[in-house]
């Protein structure tokens, strides 16, 4: 399913899960304007599509003791499609990488980093990060404070 194919129930459903993906379907089908059947129809529909990836909770990060957010610019030594692959791959086994990304211009990965402190931040770069064998620079960027946060896509 493409853009082109969403309608504008489509459009209403995914702006309204995107506010609050917890609202029953019935909430969901009275703003979308449908009754509940056709409205759950659709949701499946979007979800089967991979428009809907998932449902989350957004988490306080400072109240559960994650207080530091990093992100650190990663060069790999070389740009081998093996070795990106390899590296990309090996982001996920890193709990403190929160999201990463492949990026052009002068690094090759854009990692989002949560940690508890700058201890365990500084511990993770020098001893994993640095440490791993394709990584040859590591930029990193102490956040100060958020000042926007949506995580949504405008639709």
């Amino acid at each position: 399913m493409f853009r082109a194919e969403l309608d504008a129930i489509d459009i209403k459903i995914l702006k309204e899960l995107q506010a609050d993906g917890r609202m029953t379907n019935v909430e969901l089908a009275t703003k979308a304007g449908i009754s509940a059947p056709p409205c759950l129809r659709r949701v499946r529909k979007l979800e089967e599509a991979g428009i809907i990836q998932g449902y989350h909770a957004m988490l306080n990060a400072p109240a559960l003791g994650f207080d530091l957010v990093a992100f650190c610019m990663v060069g790999l030594k070389h740009q081998s499609e093996a070795n990106l692959k390899a590296f990309a791959a090996v982001t996920a086994e890193w709990p403190l990488v929160r999201q990463a990304w492949m990026v052009s211009g002068d690094s090759d990965f854009l990692l989002h980093c949560v940690a508890e402190n700058l201890t365990r931040f500084q511990d993770f770069v020098i001893e994993v990060l640095t440490a791993n064998e394709h990584v040859d620079t590591v930029r990193t960027m102490l956040t100060i404070r958020q000042v926007k946060k949506l995580g949504l896509v405008e639709i």
